[in-house]
């Protein structure tokens, strides 16, 4: 299955500003791939997923990538050795893997193919996503600060509707706002009003700072 959230952008491996990552998640586990699609897209990356491991060599050539999330556990083809393949095509891309059964010799091949992040299953939010900050940071690939912002209010947007039991839909019916402009803003693809942020946080029982978050 590929997915693919956003447009990638003709990237060039420099210090530069870029309105988002391209990450490539390669996991056979659909849960955990909607999952990080989910989460990675509500930060405001582009996601593309890849669950056949085999296939993984030829969605990196297709496309400009900066970070590949890579499982060390599946079928046809382990992540360690798709970790070497990577590594023997391109030594700059960033990788982080995830294991759900960490052991000393995943973690030595790891250190050895210059892997950025060896993240443990089931594992945080916070813990993701400063690993993709650390990324960044060491790679020279400086998020503009509006998009960042736009990130955060989409995040806390989605996270309060959540905690509250909230659908698209019934924000929708809240907020007199298109579920399709609700989805954009939720996913950083679209910057919203003040008048529509002020629907949102009246329709959350919120004030409307508390959507900005720590910016």
């Amino acid at each position: 299955m590929e997915v693919v959230a956003g447009t990638n952008a003709n990237a060039k491996k420099q210090p530069r500003d870029v309105a988002a990552l391209n990450v490539l998640v390669v996991d056979d586990d659909q849960d955990v791939c909607e999952y990080l699609f989910d989460f990675l897209s509500s930060e405001g990356f582009t996601v593309k997923l890849q669950q056949d491991a085999t296939q993984a060599l030829d969605t990196l050539r297709e496309s400009e990538f900066h970070v590949v999330v890579l499982d060390l556990m599946m079928p046809k083809l382990s992540g360690i050795d798709l970790l070497g393949q990577i590594r023997a095509v391109d030594d700059d891309i960033a990788i982080i893997i995830l294991t759900g059964y960490p052991s000393l010799e995943t973690a030595t091949s790891s250190i050895e193919h210059d892997v950025s992040a060896y993240i443990r299953k089931p594992f945080s939010v916070d813990e993701f996503r400063e690993a993709i900050g650390r990324i960044a940071k060491k790679k020279g690939l400086i998020l503009r600060r509006e998009d960042e912002l736009h990130a955060t209010i989409g995040r806390s947007i989605r996270e309060l509707r959540k905690a509250r039991g909230l659908t698209l839909k019934q924000m929708s019916r809240r907020t007199n706002l298109s579920v399709s402009l609700l989805s954009q803003i939720e996913r950083a693809e679209s910057s919203a009003s003040v008048s529509s942020l002020f629907k949102v946080a009246t329709a959350l029982d919120v004030k409307l700072t508390e959507l900005f978050g720590q910016f």
